[in-house]
């Protein structure tokens, strides 16, 4: 039986920078599979999700995730840029994300968020 992941694989390379200047709020990431510029426009939009393990727990979980959404292709070799809701911090440098391709299928299976209106905007049932 095949693999049903519902994200595909991808690395933080760093946050968006000059020669001397780095701008944290924009984190730069390679997706697996991604090689040129016409493959990134798929990605523009989704969501990226950073998981960490912490070291104190909270409601039961050490696992944490900052979440994330592709803005725009970077270069000619499939590397996009990415906003996240907090910045990345330096540790996650070179650290796996994962780029969630059908974000509100997951969401209503693992019954994290109630997004129903959301759904119905993107997904209306006359069309």
């Amino acid at each position: 039986m095949g693999s049903t992941r519902l994200y595909c694989k991808g690395r933080v390379l760093g946050h968006k920078r000059a020669k001397r200047n780095s701008r944290p709020n924009t984190s730069l990431i390679q997706i697996e599979g991604v090689t040129n510029k016409d493959d990134a426009q798929f990605y523009l939009g989704k969501r990226v999700a950073y998981v960490y393990r912490a070291k104190t727990e909270v409601q039961g979980s050490k696992i944490r995730v900052i979440w994330g959404r592709v803005t725009r292709p970077h270069g000619n070799s499939g590397v996009v840029k990415s906003k996240f809701s907090s910045n990345l911090p330096p540790r996650a440098f070179g650290a796996n994300v994962r780029i969630v391709r059908l974000f509100l299928c997951l969401c209503s299976r693992l019954s994290l968020v109630d997004r129903s209106s959301e759904r119905q905007m993107l997904y209306p049932s006359n069309i």
